[in-house]
């Protein structure tokens, strides 16, 4: 039985995705970081940096923070979503590339272009900008391609699941995805995979998921 400590967010929804894909049983624990519970000293016990989401696997014992870890974790664990041979590395690159580059860059629009729109002009072109490359580095990932690691066209792995949510928020990113349209058929194919859809309500409900 895995614990899953996590919020209604694209970090979040990465983790809750893999777990509804592997159909292993879990048990979801809210944390609301809109109320601050992210500080709660049981949590920092589980995840020390303050941040969803983590988990506990109860049948090991291993408490883990950071999702990129949590998703190897899992799919190491149950052996499913992760590619073979010299594919593997090709998956972790997309993994690490939506850890270190996608996912701080579009948090960052959010903040910016969603949240505090107005305040700085600057941050708003920088982010804005950078979100649009980052999107146009997709695209080209996925021409003639399903899935961003793989052989041939590609398989549906961790790498995908990561960078998915993310993508999901194209409309606060003020991002056109039939600018992108290898983006916008992978992001659609993903859309409709029903664990995706059950994965993406976790810990509740907010919207359905965003189509474009």
């Amino acid at each position: 039985m895995i614990d899953l400590y996590t919020w209604t967010t694209p970090n979040g929804r990465k983790v809750s995705i893999l777990l509804e894909e592997l159909g292993v049983p879990y048990t979801v624990h809210a944390i609301d970081i809109n109320q601050d519970e992210q500080f709660a000293p049981d949590f920092l016990k589980i995840a020390p940096n303050n941040r969803i989401p983590a988990i506990v696997d109860q049948e090991t014992g291993i408490r883990m923070m950071e999702s990129g870890a949590i998703m190897m974790y899992l799919a190491d664990k149950y052996k499913k979503f992760q590619c073979d041979g010299d594919e593997y590395w090709r998956m972790v690159e997309w993994l690490m590339w939506q850890m270190g580059g996608l996912g701080p860059m579009l948090g960052q629009t959010h903040h910016f272009v969603k949240y505090n729109k107005g305040k700085s002009e600057y941050a708003e072109k920088r982010y804005s900008a950078e979100a649009q490359r980052l999107y146009g580095v997709l695209n080209k990932r996925l021409e003639g391609r399903d899935f961003l690691a793989g052989k041939d066209y590609g398989m549906y792995s961790i790498a995908d699941m990561a960078c998915w949510p993310w993508a999901s928020r194209f409309e606060w990113q003020e991002v056109d995805l039939n600018v992108f349209p290898n983006v916008k058929d992978w992001y659609l194919k993903i859309a409709a995979r029903p664990a995706v859809q059950a994965g993406y309500s976790v810990p509740k409900f907010t919207t359905d998921v965003p189509m474009p």
